[in-house]
């Protein structure tokens, strides 16, 4: 049977990973990425609806991903850019952990937490806030502080700090016609911001490291975590929105952490989504521990300048995997209409 020349391009387009930059003097790509290049390819392709991915080593800042560069529906995981300027604006003094923010009718939010059921005046401190945000996700905490922030500057510092895809357009409603186009970012966009925190330049080294615990006390870990071996220390945030999964995050396989984003959209199933990101997890976690190994038999630790630039900004074309090359632009997908989850 003959494919239509068109199919092809489509699936030979869908096969393209992310750009990566070898380490300079680096001549070959290490057996355990390629490896893991030929893997993450063949499962992307089979992928249950639109996905993006991206994986990156921390140390030397090999990267690694699936349409990384794709703008898609952040859903909770935007609450990571939210703790950003949060943080940012405690180290200018603008008001500290302990300052105490009011409920008010309009920040409450059904969709996730138990934060919404408190009575209108009661006040939290921006600690207890902060918490709630991000360990169970609680949609009117969030609410809080993006009116204590204000939701311009949280734009205005993720497009100073490079990110080309990610903005918050509204506060957090999980129910309305625009909820999937309010919460945008990309893989690529949050892994830049992750991988600065795991090396503690994200706003300044106090900061990153409250991030990074406040990170480590999710509590919803039914995606990266599940796979991983019991006691495996992940800081990730999860994201949950109709037909959309998402968990990004910092795995610490030993002393050599790796940053991985994975996004999925117009899932045709929420179970579906779930196990193709487990799936991505296990993959991950395999080989950045095979490469771990292989960089200390083979002495292979590049100091960050030679790696990438920590403040350099997320890349933008996806290109061939480990090593750049130019290749053709992803064919978009055509917009689908959300349904409801579960």
């Amino acid at each position: 049977m003959r494919v239509p020349r068109r199919l092809v391009a489509i699936v030979v387009s869908l096969a393209v990973p992310f750009a990566v930059g070898l380490p300079a003097g680096a001549a070959n790509v290490p057996a355990p990425l390629a490896d893991f290049q030929a893997q993450l390819s063949a499962f992307s392709v089979r992928a249950p609806g639109h996905v993006g991915i991206m994986v990156q080593d921390v140390l030397t800042g090999m990267t690694t991903g699936f349409n990384a560069g794709a703008e898609m529906p952040a859903a909770s995981t935007i609450k990571i850019p939210v703790m950003v300027e949060v943080f940012r604006q405690l180290g200018i003094r603008k008001f500290d952990l302990n300052t105490r923010v009011k409920l008010r009718r309009s920040d409450k939010d059904w969709g996730s937490g138990d934060l919404a059921r408190a009575r209108v005046g009661s006040s939290y401190p921006v600690s207890r806030l902060l918490d709630l945000m991000i360990d169970v996700s609680d949609n009117t905490a969030t609410n809080m502080l993006i009116r204590l922030v204000g939701r311009p500057h949280i734009n205005q510092e993720m497009e100073e700090l490079g990110l080309t895809h990610t903005r918050l357009t509204d506060f957090i409603r999980s129910r309305g016609p625009h909820i999937r186009w309010s919460l945008r970012s990309s893989p690529a966009d949050m892994a830049h911001l992750l991988r600065k925190m795991a090396r503690k330049q994200l706003i300044d080294e106090w900061s990153s490291g409250e991030m990074l615990a406040i990170l480590s006390g999710q509590q919803h870990n039914g995606l990266l975590p599940e796979p991983l071996p019991e006691g495996t220390q992940i800081a990730h945030k999860t994201g949950t929105l109709h037909d959309t999964l998402n968990d990004v995050g910092i795995v610490y396989e030993g002393a050599d952490p790796y940053v991985i984003a994975v996004m999925t959209t117009d899932l045709r199933t929420l179970s579906s989504g779930r196990r193709f990101i487990r799936g991505v997890s296990r993959l991950a976690y395999d080989a950045l521990g095979r490469f771990a190994v292989w960089r200390g038999v083979n002495d292979f630790n590049p100091d960050a300048e030679s790696a990438a630039p920590t403040d350099a900004a997320p890349p933008t074309a996806d290109q061939q995997m480990w090593t750049p090359q130019n290749v053709p632009a992803p064919v978009a997908e055509p917009a689908t209409t959300p349904t409801p989850a579960p």
